[in-house]
């Protein structure tokens, strides 16, 4: 998987694309936390359930029906006015594709079984034939190593780098369309 971090800084330059009337902090934590909820799933581990089981890790949780489910539900808890309007629909979006990106990067990985992208439809699971961001290991003791520095610097260039200029290349026309 990639770190907390990766997930993160992807969630935060994804909502840089939408409109300013919906950036508040509520959008901004609730688009970083469905980008990290995904990886709730290694809890599993401590319940007997396998990596590779529908309920394991990069499973169901990682998959795009999850994503689309999580936007709705997330949008509908904390935006529930909005739900039929056009920032609802917006709202859905983002916390959809925030949750989605988490499984497009952890694919992105050099460890794992894969992610299951099409759960609960098909339970194969996949990476993309390109993977250059090191796989972060589990738990907190393991990251700050060696390790963790390695997963750390492979996301600066992978994530930290076009997260970048989305953003630089984002500012740049939302000013420029600001003075027309």
């Amino acid at each position: 998987m990639a770190s907390i971090f990766g997930h993160a800084l992807a969630a935060y330059a994804l909502g840089k694309g939408f409109t300013k009337e919906i950036e508040t902090w509520k959008f901004w934590v609730l688009g970083i936390c469905c980008s990290i909820l995904p990886d709730a799933d290694v809890i599993g581990f401590k319940f007997g359930i396998s990596y590779e089981d529908f309920w394991g890790h990069r499973g169901f949780s990682h998959s795009l029906v999850f994503a689309l489910l999580l936007g709705v539900l997330v949008t509908l808890i904390f935006y529930n006015k909005k739900i039929i309007t056009r920032t609802g629909l917006a709202l859905i979006l983002y916390f959809t594709i925030c949750t989605a990106s988490h499984g497009i990067l952890d694919a992105m990985t050099s460890g794992g079984l894969g992610i299951a992208f099409l759960s609960p439809f098909d339970d194969t699971r996949y990476f993309f034939p390109w993977r250059p961001i090191q796989v972060s290991p589990i738990g907190a003791s393991k990251f700050f190593s060696i390790w963790g520095i390695k997963v750390l610097l492979s996301e600066v260039i992978w994530i930290g780098i076009p997260a970048g200029i989305y953003i630089l290349v984002n500012t740049f026309f939302r000013k420029r369309n600001e003075r027309y």
